[in-house]
This record gives structure tokens, C-alpha cells and sequence, in this order.
């Protein structure tokens, strides 16, 4: 069920604490899917968030639910558009970036690193993923974390309390427009 995915996975973007979340959905058919994204963006408009595709892979859709401000904020922050451009995001417009993101998933089995910054991961625990190849970070979370382990195990902490907090007044019927935070 979609909307399981939805929260059990995007619970800190639904809530507005993350710029976005992902997810792997397998869909029944490319038309279901389609009209699954479609539905929800009509009924998520009014509370800022989107849904998009960014890679199929059989019938396996990489879901991507962000809030578009928070994304749009995170690209203007100090050496996220030098780092994207390095990777060939010519724009930091949000279709653009989307678009490039979109190809570097097409173009590579791994996840670009630079997926990070989509997620509102931190620029220096991104950057220190990419130079130190996955290796020597100083804790793990939803991310790697190269730089402020203190603060990143705040958010780590805020973010399973809200997904706990989600998952369970969702199993006892509240609804996900309920919970999802209108900014």
C-alpha cells in the first residue's frame, strides 16, 4: 500500500522537519503508478509537498517526496551549486536540478553522491562521504556524518521519534493529510 511507504518512509518530510525522503516502491503497472504520483500531488498541493519519479528499474519506481521550498532553500546555501555544477547541474532551478538528477541516476547502478544535498543532508558530511569513499565517518544515521556528530545525532534522534510518532497515529487511522504539516 502507497501510503504505507509513504509514512512509514517520509514521515520527517510529511511533517516538515526534512527537505525530502525517498523511497522504492514496486508498482502494478506503469499507468497505476502514474496516476498513484498524480493523485497525490493534487491532494498534497495545498501542503507543499511533491512527489516524483526519478528512476524506474523494472517494476521498481525510486520515489522522491520533497517539500519544494526546502529543496529551492537548500540549493542557495554556500557550495551546494559549486559542488552540483561539478557534476554537470548547469541550473539550480528545481526542474533543472531534478532533471540532472534524474540523468546521473540513468547513468550510474549507484546512487550519486550528491543525492545527499537532495535530502537535506549537511554540504561537509556530503562532501566527506565523496572523499573518503563511503569510509572513516564518525557516526551513522540517515546519513554518514564527516562533520558536527552532536548536532547530527539530534536530527537523527528527531527523526525516529517522528516516524514513531507517525507510524503509530497512522496504524490508529489518522489520516496522512492529517499529519502532513501545511507550510
Amino acid at each position: 500500500m502507497f501510503e504505507k511507504y509513504l509514512i512509514e518512509n517520509c514521515a520527517p518530510t510529511l511533517a516538515s522537519l526534512k527537505t525530502a525522503n525517498l523511497f522504492s516502491y514496486t508498482y502494478p503497472s506503469v499507468i497505476k503508478l502514474r496516476e498513484t504520483i498524480a493523485c497525490w500531488n493534487e491532494r498534497m498541493a495545498d501542503k507543499g509537498v511533491t512527489l516524483t519519479v526519478l528512476r524506474v528499474n523494472g517494476a521498481t519506481a525510486l520515489v522522491y517526496v520533497y517539500r519544494e521550498a526546502s529543496l529551492c532553500r537548500d540549493l542557495q546555501k554556500p557550495g551546494v551549486a559549486q559542488l552540483l555544477q561539478r557534476f554537470g547541474y548547469d541550473s539550480m532551478d528545481t526542474e533543472a536540478v531534478l532533471k540532472r538528477l534524474r540523468a546521473r541516476l540513468r547513468e550510474q547502478e549507484e546512487f550519486p553522491h550528491e543525492i545527499g544535498l537532495f535530502l537535506g543532508y549537511p554540504l561537509q558530511d556530503v562532501i566527506g562521504f565523496m572523499k573518503n569513499k563511503g569510509s572513516n565517518c564518525k557516526c551513522t544515521g540517515c546519513w554518514k556524518v564527516y562533520g558536527d556528530e552532536r548536532e547530527a545525532s539530534r536530527i537523527f534522534a528527531m527523526f525516529d521519534k517522528c516516524r514513531r510518532i507517525y507510524v503509530n497515529l497512522w496504524n490508529q487511522g489518522r489520516s496522512i493529510m492529517t499529519l502532513t504539516v501545511a507550510v
